[in-house]
């Protein structure tokens, strides 16, 4: 709730110092450079109506109202530079460029105004709330509730450098015991409860940061916490130890910080994730659209092969472990899983001879443009499974629950790489891949997958 009032209350902000900008842009211009009267014409109107959302478009794709509690003067100054920039190069080859002037002279003018009012008002006005967000972050019970795991020296050492910070944002709810002795924090915050309630306790305090207090060098441990706990939404900060911070990987934004590696669950900056789901969108429809031929022939086409329905409706987890139905031409003949789920191998009798060209084309999946449409899945992500396999990888590999952070999608890395998984251990094969392209996942990355998936249905050489 505390960060929704502070993105509603930059919104409000941006959209008052958007339309007064342009309206005062528009009066100078007018005034200055063309040396007319100003008067109130159509095109003011539907400056002050549609630039301001134009605007709030741009800051939105940038973050800004995204975990804008966490906002700092530097990061808001970087970002409004960047926007003020892009922005008023979008305004003005959109809608000044065509304009009749005296000279090129005037072009120049324009621009360096329109940018010049928008940046300077903006940036004020925003580091004066930004000012204002900071320092009530600092108050003590408005900070980012924080966890320990851990209660012995390490964490006693983290807790005092936190908290004895002069520019402190933790509010320390408590902590939680590893091993049951050296309860030195005790004196200190609360005893939450052990280690094996942990996502119940992080559930019920609504915690928003927990620092595990272990050694990096701990590998198994810190793994099965960080997969536990890694729902894509609560920072994750650990202790470095000399070689990952030999090797670059701690990064300090606050020259007040304590010295922790935080964990990044989504490389993908919030931008491209924004553009992703708008080319998921456009791109499917589009799809959808154009193959109708295409879909009424498959159509003819598996009716004809066997008997039995032309769509293959099935059970699969999707975001956040959300259950929906993934949409298929049918490949296999009817009741093929009488005998309870089965994965399907290269030469599986349950296929039909239609199903087996539109396996290697991928042509099956087409319907699942729709699931895109609905929301249930992406262009490109990890592949998505049923429950009853992912119980199974989970005992070997806890951390494919990474998978479920994201929307799974059509086609994934290690789809392209490794086809369909005909065991389980094909399946923590691929997962692999996956896994490494859920940790540097990137629009640039996603076309590359796509362009790839075209090239297998054009060969038809899907595994």
């Amino acid at each position: 709730m505390r960060g929704r009032f502070w993105a509603v209350l930059f919104i409000i902000v941006d959209w008052i110092t958007a339309l007064f900008s342009w309206s005062l842009f528009f009066y100078l211009r007018k005034t200055l450079i063309e040396k007319q009267d100003f008067e109130l014409e159509i095109n003011f109107y539907l400056g002050i109506f549609f630039i301001p959302l134009a605007w709030l478009m741009l800051y939105a794709l940038q973050g800004t109202y995204y975990e804008t509690r966490r906002m700092f003067r530097i990061r808001i100054l970087n970002m409004t530079f960047l926007s003020s920039l892009a922005g008023s190069i979008l305004i003005f080859f959109t809608l000044l460029l065509d304009d009749e002037v005296r000279n090129y002279q005037d072009y120049y003018q324009s621009f360096l105004l329109l940018f010049g009012i928008h940046f300077f008002s903006a940036v004020t006005i925003r580091l004066i709330l930004t000012s204002i967000l900071v320092s009530t972050v600092r108050k003590k019970g408005q900070g980012f509730k924080t966890l320990i795991v851990g209660g012995n020296e390490k964490a006693l050492e983290i807790y005092q450098e936190l908290f004895n910070l002069p520019k402190n944002v933790n509010e320390f709810v408590g902590y939680v015991n590893i091993n049951g002795v050296d309860h030195l924090l005790k004196d200190y915050i609360p005893n939450l409860g052990k280690l094996t309630d942990l996502e119940m306790i992080i559930e019920k305090y609504v915690i928003e940061e927990v620092i595990i207090a272990i050694e990096s060098s701990d590998h198994d441990r810190l793994k099965d916490i960080i997969v536990r706990i890694d729902d894509g939404k609560t920072k994750i900060k650990v202790l470095p130890d000399m070689y990952v911070i030999l090797a670059g990987s701690v990064k300090m934004t606050n020259i007040y910080g304590a010295l922790l590696i935080e964990i990044t669950s989504d490389p993908m900056p919030y931008w491209q994730r924004a553009i992703k789901r708008v080319m998921d969108i456009v791109l499917s429809f589009v799809a959808v659209i154009l193959l109708i031929p295409f879909y009424i022939f498959s159509a003819i086409a598996v009716k004809m092969s066997s008997p039995g329905p032309i769509l293959f409706l099935q059970e699969r987890v999707g975001i956040n472990g959300k259950q929906f139905k993934i949409i298929k031409f049918r490949t296999m003949f009817v009741n093929s899983e009488a005998a309870g789920p089965q994965l399907s191998s290269s030469n599986d009798p349950r296929i039909t001879k239609i199903g087996r060209f539109m396996r290697k084309t991928r042509l099956d999946e087409f319907p699942q443009f729709i699931n895109v449409l609905l929301g249930d899945m992406s262009l490109v992500g990890p592949r998505p499974e049923r429950q009853f396999y992912i119980d199974q990888i989970v005992k070997i590999e806890p951390q494919y629950l990474h998978l479920n952070r994201v929307r799974p999608g059509i086609t994934s890395w290690g789809q392209v790489k490794y086809g369909y998984a005909e065991n389980v251990d094909q399946m923590l094969q691929r997962m692999k891949f996956d896994l490494i392209y859920l940790k540097n996942r990137s629009l640039a990355l996603d076309i590359k997958i796509m362009f790839y998936t075209i090239i297998i249905v054009i060969k038809a050489k899907g595994k």
